[in-house]
């Protein structure tokens, strides 16, 4: 099977030796994404936003790819506090609502954890697989 890797400059830089995202022949699997704007390095202090920015990093990942909201199938969610579900919910309702075509809301299928720590001590990391479109 032949895979790449996707890297760009509109998400994190990885913070291990991992890399943003593989692309394969039929399927992109994106790194987990912590909630960092790529242009400051800075964190939100509030996990609505937080959840928001780690999204909008997945986005500008498949976007380098020309792909979409739509394509992504799968995401899973690592949450420090799982008290924070709802404001979650909230934001990643209005992420997926406000970029998906059209309004007609897409959304993908979803794992929610809670972890006890991680990296950079955000508050959220986004892991996501994308499918490409079948012509």
């Amino acid at each position: 099977m032949k895979s790449e890797v996707i890297n760009t400059n509109n998400a994190p830089i990885p913070t291990g030796p991992y890399v943003q995202a593989i692309n394969t022949q039929n399927m992109i699997f994106i790194s987990g994404q912590l909630p960092i704007y790529p242009n400051t390095n800075i964190i939100p202090n509030n996990i609505y936003d937080q959840t928001y920015q780690a999204l909008q990093n997945i986005l500008n990942i498949i976007d380098t790819i020309n792909l979409k909201i739509e394509n992504i199938i799968k995401t899973t969610l690592f949450l420090i506090n799982i008290d924070d579900l709802p404001d979650v919910n909230n934001s990643y309702k209005k992420f997926f609502y406000t970029h998906s075509v059209g309004k007609k809301m897409h959304l993908p299928a979803r794992s929610c954890v809670e972890v006890s720590r991680l990296p950079k001590n955000a508050n959220i990391e986004i892991e996501a697989i994308a499918i490409k479109p079948t012509n």
